[in-house]
Order: structure tokens, then sequence, then C-alpha cells
């Protein structure tokens, strides 16, 4: 029994790893849309995000729209395994027998979740956002700080020491927590109620259905904390003390609307995302033998 249910975990986490890598791939530009735009300050050079985009691609080419995407793969070979198993495991030891668990619950259980995967995919976080704003740097006619996904990874280990590959963690963890807790415990409810309310199978309408509300849930929740999460990770100086500091200055020189900004990227990218994560791991869950989420 120990065997198989340590054989079921191992293809869980590698079902999940697989599945969000497609994802990321797949939806990375948007990320990078997002991210760019999060760094803008205010004033007038502010622009939307079909600007951006046609910016990147005229200054950086298409390539320059999956600027940092290897450090992303490597975050969501941590990052996703470890809160989705995560998640069920913590579900399944609340409640046994697959028994339903009320909506504060799952919101707590998905929250802690991300808190640990986050905390263990940091380091590759920082490395992807920084990358990610190096472009704009090549855009601008300047020297990128870093050639490559290695070299970001060894310059920040040597300038800044390994407490430098966890700048910004709290915000990161804060952020984590937010999303996991909208995306885990909102797609695992709403999936339920869709299935439990006849209006569909345990099929890929369902999981469709379920992925665009928790996209939903997430965004709104996160996108205040991934705004400071952002900042507080590309400062190579101290501009912010810490993520209150940030939130403040945010607040202060740009308005609570700041706070938001990037929402209609990142909620582009979080519905696409986890509508192919989500789609993808049920149905690589079925082919394996597994049960559904």
């Amino acid at each position: 029994m120990d065997r198989s249910r340590e054989a079921q975990t191992q293809t869980r986490i590698l079902l999940a790893s697989l599945s969000a890598m497609v994802a990321e791939t797949v939806t990375f530009p948007i990320d990078l849309t997002k991210t760019r735009m999060q760094l803008q300050g205010s004033g007038a050079d502010r622009v939307g995000a079909i600007r951006v985009v046609s910016e990147i691609v005229r200054r950086e080419g298409v390539s320059g729209l999956y600027k940092g995407l290897s450090p992303a793969i490597i975050r969501h070979l941590f990052y996703t395994p470890i809160r989705i198993v995560g998640y069920e495991n913590l579900r399944g030891f609340v409640v046994e027998d697959g028994g339903s668990l009320p909506l504060p619950t799952k919101a707590l259980i998905g929250g802690v979740s991300g808190v640990i995967a986050q905390v263990v995919a940091s380091p590759a976080d920082l490395v992807k956002v920084r990358m990610q704003a190096d472009g704009r740097l090549m855009g601008q006619g300047l020297q990128p700080r870093y050639s490559g996904a290695f070299h970001a990874f060894t310059n920040i280990l040597q300038s800044e020491g390994i407490r430098g590959l966890w700048k910004g963690v709290f915000p990161n963890i804060q952020r984590a927590f937010l999303v996991n807790m909208g995306e885990l415990a909102c797609y695992d409810h709403a999936k339920s109620f869709v299935i439990q309310s006849n209006i569909s199978e345990d099929n890929i309408y369902a999981h469709t259905l379920a992925s665009i509300m928790s996209g939903l849930a997430s965004t709104a929740l996160s996108c205040p904390a991934d705004v400071v999460k952002t900042r507080m990770m590309n400062q190579s100086k101290d501009d912010y003390r810490n993520s209150y500091d940030c939130l403040v200055k945010t607040v202060r020189y740009e308005g609570t609307r700041a706070l938001w900004k990037g929402f209609f990227p990142t909620w582009a990218r979080l519905g696409p995302w986890q509508f192919v994560f989500w789609v993808s791991y049920e149905k690589l869950r079925q082919l394996a033998g597994l049960s559904s989420f």
C-alpha cells in the first residue's frame, strides 16, 4: 500500500511538472508583458499592454517575448508540483475518503501549500524577473545585466550573497498565499459545484469553467502583492526597505490603482495558464489511471 501510494505521488509530481511547463511556455509572453507594465513608473511614459508588446517585438524581436523563459521553467519544476501535490496531501490529511471541505478550509490549505512551494522556488523566480526586466534595457540600447539564467544566478550570488537569491521572498510568499488561496481553493470548489449541480460531468467543460473562475479569483486577490513582489525583486539597490515600504511608496507616488497595474495582462495570463494546466493535468491523470484532482 505504501509503495503504491508513493508511486502515485511520484506520478502526480511528474504530471504536474509537465503540465506546468506546457502552460508556462504557452502563456509566457503575457507574463512578460505584465512584468514590464508593473515596472513602469508614473508619468507620461506609462503605456498599455498592446503598446508594450509591440515595443518588445520592434526592439527585441519575437524572441524578446520569451526573455526569462528558462528560469521560469526551472521555477515550475519545483513550485507547481509542491503546491499541487501538497494541497492534495493536506486535503487528504484533513478529511479522508474524498469527503468535502468548507471553502475557508480549502483556502487556508491552498495558501499554505503555495507558501511552502514559493519559498523553495523563490531564487528561480528572482532570476526570471531580473531577466524579464533586462529585456527592457536591451530595447533601450543599454547593456543587459545578465547573459543568461546561469550567469544571473551566479552574479546575484556573488554580488548580493545567498540572501540576495531570496530578495523579495516575503512579498513573494504573500502573493503565493493569495494566488493559491484563490486558484486551488476556487478551482477545487468550483469544479465540485459544477459537477454536483449537474451542470457538467467531470470532463473538460467542468475543468474549463472551474479554471476560468479560479483565474479571476486569484488575479483579484494577488495583483497588489504581485506588483510589490516584482518591484522588490527587480531592485539592485535598496530603493525599498521592505515590502511595506514598497507598498506605501507605490500608493503615495502613483495612487492606489497602481497596485492593480497589469491586472488585465495578469488575468489574461492566469486564465489561459490555468486552462492549459488544469485541462492537461486532469487528462494526464486520467491516462495514468489516477483519480481526478
